[in-house]
């Protein structure tokens, strides 16, 4: 596990950026894994621009996301469906929708459509690049504390801090999700190379705590500790305090 600090979030987020736009030239038919949150914001923003300076060709590239809430459609102005669009797939014609992947919060059977979802990574997968934040219990993905190492896709109860955390992004915190569709530790695990951004004072402890290098399911982020190729991206804030 390598730990760099670009600084700030701005400058991290942009050498992210320009990492990926890298693969894509090099791997026309990248298969990408995505997260949500203000962590990605800049990143997508980034990836945006030289996405469209490059004149770059999505039709094959592949992208998986790690979550979906429950309860809420793709076309729910809160959901991580609309998040991808707004902050990436609508700036570019050439993103083929048929290779975009984001979990279905809302069908009838949301067993089967995690179940689905599963094999639908290991037909197209492995992911080539596997894009991680971390949540301030150490989540990742909706894999909350006390999550198995050997978890795949399926329906997961949300903590009530995690509940808190999203609840900025609701008009009410009774409004925010309970419940998600999140790929599993061992989904995220079979990436080839996991990038993980953390950020700002909220994340301090969460980041600390990983790389104090104790693997538990108490932090499911240690997992990463047994990936051969992961790159944790900090600022200065976080970086100073793990001094």
């Amino acid at each position: 596990m390598r730990v760099i600090n670009l600084k700030d979030k701005q400058s991290a987020s942009e050498h992210v950026a320009t990492e990926i736009v890298k693969l894509i030239i090099s791997k026309p038919n990248l298969v990408l894994g995505l997260a949500t949150g203000g962590t990605m914001i800049n990143l997508y923003q980034y990836l945006v621009d030289l996405i469209n300076a490059n004149n770059l060709d999505l039709k094959d590239v592949v992208t998986f996301n790690l979550d979906e809430y429950v309860g809420l459609s793709s076309e729910d102005k809160r959901s991580y469906h609309e998040y991808m669009q707004e902050r990436l797939f609508k700036y570019n014609d050439s993103w083929n929708d048929n290779n975009i992947h984001i979990p279905n919060g809302v069908g009838p059977n949301l067993q089967v459509e995690a179940f689905n979802y599963e094999n639908q990574l290991e037909q197209c997968g492995p992911i080539d690049l596997q894009l991680l934040g971390i949540g301030e219990n150490g989540h990742i993905g909706f894999n909350e504390p006390g999550t198995p190492f050997n978890s795949q896709t399926r329906v997961v109860n949300l903590t009530p801090s995690t509940i808190q955390a999203n609840s900025k992004h609701f008009d009410d915190i009774n409004d925010v999700p309970i419940q998600a569709v999140s790929m599993g530790l061992s989904s995220i695990m079979r990436a080839n190379h996991i990038i993980l951004l953390a950020f700002g004072e909220n994340k301090i402890n969460a980041v600390k705590r990983l790389l104090q290098g104790d693997v538990s399911p108490e932090l499911p982020a240690s997992i990463l500790h047994q990936h051969k190729n992961v790159d944790v991206y900090v600022d200065d804030v976080i970086y100073n305090k793990l001094k």
